[in-house]
C-alpha cells in the first residue's frame, strides 16, 4: 500500500494518496513514513496547518528525525513564517551537518528574508556536498543574479 501510495503522490494523485496513507494510518497509526509523507503530500495540496499537525506528530514520537524536521521547516517557509523554519532547518543540520537539502533550504529561507550572501553561502556549500542537487543550483543563480542586479 505504501509503495501505491507514493507512486499516487508522484503522479500527482494527491488526493488519492491521502485515501492509501489513511488506510496504512488506520492499521498503524504511528507509522512514521505514512505520517511524513501524507504530511508531505498535504503540503503539496497547500493544507499547511494539517501538513504542521501531522510533522508535530512525527517530532514528538521522534525529535531527530530528519525528514519531519525538514518538512516541518518547508512548511513553515511556505507560511512565510522563514525565522521558524530556520530553527527546523539548524535542528537538522545539528543531527546531519552535511545534508543538502537543510542547506539549500535554510538558504531559501535566509534568501527570502534578504540575506542574500548567507544564502549563496548556503547554496555553494550544499553543491560542495551534492554538484547535481537541483534546488541549490538554481538558488544559486538567482542569488548570484540578485547581487550583481544590488551593484
Amino acid at each position: 500500500m505504501f509503495e501505491q501510495a507514493l507512486d499516487l503522490a508522484e503522479e500527482q494523485e494527491y488526493d488519492e494518496a491521502i485515501l492509501i496513507y489513511n488506510k496504512i494510518l488506520k492499521i498503524n497509526p504511528n507509522n512514521m513514513n505514512a505520517i511524513i509523507d501524507k504530511a508531505t503530500t498535504l503540503q503539496r495540496l497547500g493544507k499547511n496547518s494539517l501538513a504542521l499537525t501531522l510533522y508535530e506528530k512525527a517530532l514528538k514520537n521522534e525529535p531527530k528525525n530528519i525528514d519531519a524536521l525538514i518538512g516541518k521547516g518547508s512548511t513553515l517557509h511556505a507560511q512565510k513564517k522563514f525565522s521558524n523554519a530556520i530553527e527546523f532547518y539548524n535542528m537538522a543540520l545539528k543531527i546531519d551537518p552535511k545534508f543538502p537539502v537543510a542547506l539549500a533550504y535554510k538558504g531559501l529561507s535566509l534568501g527570502e528574508q534578504g540575506k542574500i550572501k548567507d544564502a549563496l553561502s548556503l547554496f555553494k556549500k550544499a553543491l560542495s556536498i551534492d554538484k547535481n542537487y537541483d534546488l541549490a543550483l538554481i538558488s544559486k543563480q538567482k542569488a548570484l543574479e540578485l547581487l550583481k542586479s544590488k551593484k
